[in-house]
């Protein structure tokens, strides 16, 4: 079976170094993930597409630590088959803030202000099993 991006218009891949895909608008240079088809600091429609530094600062982070809703959580999971996962924010280069998962959910490996990096990873299998690749940050090293 193949692997599969969850979504094209979110990061660039197959590649040796992905990055995630941005908006920028051009009238103030306010810089969004996911892309948008308006600025939400101006309201201006002028974007275009930007690739986003694959390196940043983490700024929040909290581990989920149990299933989330599906729908709109794409994978099903039950209690039993459900492994908690970081999630946090990450700060790219002072671009933007990415809310993502985080490859690392063990609380003592984790702290604000870390450095992190851009990573592609399996998230779960699609109907035709094929294996639907996501992005997540890890610390700095680890990707």
């Amino acid at each position: 079976m193949a692997e599969v991006a969850i979504d094209d218009s979110l990061f660039t891949w197959p590649t040796e170094s992905p990055r995630l895909l941005g908006s920028r608008c051009s009238t103030c240079g306010e810089t969004t993930f996911p892309q948008a088809s308006s600025c939400s600091a101006c309201a201006g429609t002028d974007m275009v597409t930007v690739e986003l530094e694959p390196t940043g600062t983490l700024w929040s982070w909290t581990i989920q630590g149990f299933p989330p809703k599906s729908p709109p959580y794409a994978k099903v999971e039950t209690p039993a088959t459900f492994e908690p996962y970081g999630v946090g924010y990450v700060e790219l280069a002072g671009q933007v803030k990415v809310e993502s998962r985080l490859t690392v959910a063990d609380p003592d490996r984790l702290e604000i202000g870390m450095p992190m990096e851009l990573t592609i990873v399996p998230f779960m299998e699609n109907e035709a099993g094929d294996t639907v690749m996501t992005f997540a940050f890890a610390p700095t090293g680890e990707g």
